[in-house]
């Protein structure tokens, strides 16, 4: 069965997270990716030392990151392999880089250069801080850009130290923009025949992800503050502790607060004045937490979550990583697939976000040896190994 993307070919010099994560949904969408690597292959390659490391040389950050790609290793620093990359340009619908500006242009790979071999191609530039401004040389890293773009300042407890958030939002949300950017640009080079130049960011990623963060700050002229497992906008809705963890729950509609209520037994909370509008929960908000973790307090997780749910009202508990993995609905929804890898074996990857019915996404390449398909793309290419 045909995926949505077959017969696009995409070049990708990207390394580590953010580009990597662009190019594989790309490849999972059925494009012929190519990674061009350096002769010391990419960074994620040897990233988490031991602990981490594959059967193999690899390690296992590279794997969650490259499947569906094939590997060629070039060095762009010499004249001949330049000129491959640039006879692999000429075939390419999209090319995705993510050099520091003006490292493309010192190599020659630049969108200028590549545009004029093809002027089809949509050249895809991901960055720390974009390619103009005043930032623009500075190195990106997912960490300083949490911490630019004020996600930092909203994330964690009030009045504690700043934290990240748990998972790299700056690199996976820069990646997800570059494909919604790629995409696009494939849809409009079928209506002009022109390819042209993606631009983005980790900054300006991570600052797009401040929807609500940003809508208060303009509405009151006042930065938002660390909330915790809280909603800015809503109560109660945050994570709760029970007898023997911690459950989250959403009451936003009356009649969910009126459920909650009853089922904590806690019916006068319903009519107590502190209570009675979400806009009263929200002003009295350390006072309603204490009074729900003090229903909360005399059952377990699992049994709030079936009562909760019987009476209508959303809620869930935390897992870790390991509870996750051994539900039924993560097995249900397929969210764990296995390849087979020519020297690790077998492998578990995450599966697929996007369930689509008439073009079903499926791992067609285990994630490659660093340089496993340069003979064979030199073939395609016609063209031969350094003399």
């Amino acid at each position: 069965m045909s995926l949505p993307l077959d017969g696009v070919r995409v070049v990708d010099l990207t390394q580590v997270m953010g580009g990597p994560f662009c190019t594989m949904q790309l490849g999972d969408f059925g494009a012929d990716v190519i990674k061009v690597e350096p002769p010391s292959g990419d960074l994620s390659r040897s990233m988490g030392g031991e602990q981490l490391r594959i059967p193999g040389s690899d390690n296992a950050p590279f794997f969650a990151l490259n499947r569906n790609k094939r590997s060629i290793v070039l060095d762009l620093t010499r004249d001949h392999d330049r000129t491959v990359f640039l006879a692999l340009a000429r075939t390419a619908d999209v090319v995705v880089e993510s050099f520091r500006p003006g490292v493309t242009k010192r190599l020659g790979v630049d969108y200028e250069t590549v545009s004029a071999a093809n002027p089809r191609v949509i050249y895809a530039s991901i960055s720390g801080f974009g390619q103009t401004g005043p930032y623009a040389d500075r190195p990106g890293f997912d960490l300083i850009a949490q911490g630019m773009s004020g996600i930092m300042s909203v994330t964690g407890e009030p009045g504690c130290a700043p934290v990240k958030c748990g998972v790299p939002i700056a690199d996976l949300a820069v990646g997800l923009f570059a494909v919604n950017g790629i995409l696009a640009a494939l849809v409009a080079r079928g209506r002009t025949g022109k390819g042209q130049h993606i631009d983005t960011s980790l900054f300006e990623s991570a600052l797009a992800m401040c929807v609500w963060e940003t809508t208060e700050y303009w509405a009151t002229g006042v930065a938002p503050d660390a909330m915790g497992s809280a909603h800015r906008l809503s109560a109660p809705y945050q994570a709760f502790r029970t007898s023997d963890g911690y459950i989250t729950l959403a009451a936003l509609t009356p009649q969910q607060w009126q459920r909650l209520c009853v089922t904590l037994e806690r019916e006068s909370l319903a009519s107590d004045p502190r209570f009675g509008t979400n806009a009263a929960r929200m002003a009295n908000r350390p006072a309603l937490v204490t009074e729900i973790e003090a229903a909360l307090a005399c059952r377990m997780t699992v049994e709030w979550v079936e009562r909760l749910h019987a009476a209508g009202v959303p809620a869930g508990p935390i897992n870790d990583l390991a509870q996750v993995f051994d539900d039924s609905h993560t097995r249900a929804r397929q969210m764990v697939e296995e390849i087979e890898h020519p020297v690790a074996g077998r492998v578990r990857t995450l599966g697929f976000p996007l369930k689509m019915s008439e073009t079903p996404l499926r791992v067609r390449r285990p994630p490659p040896v660093l340089g496993e398909h340069t003979a064979e793309i030199m073939r395609e290419l016609g063209v031969g190994g350094a003399s």
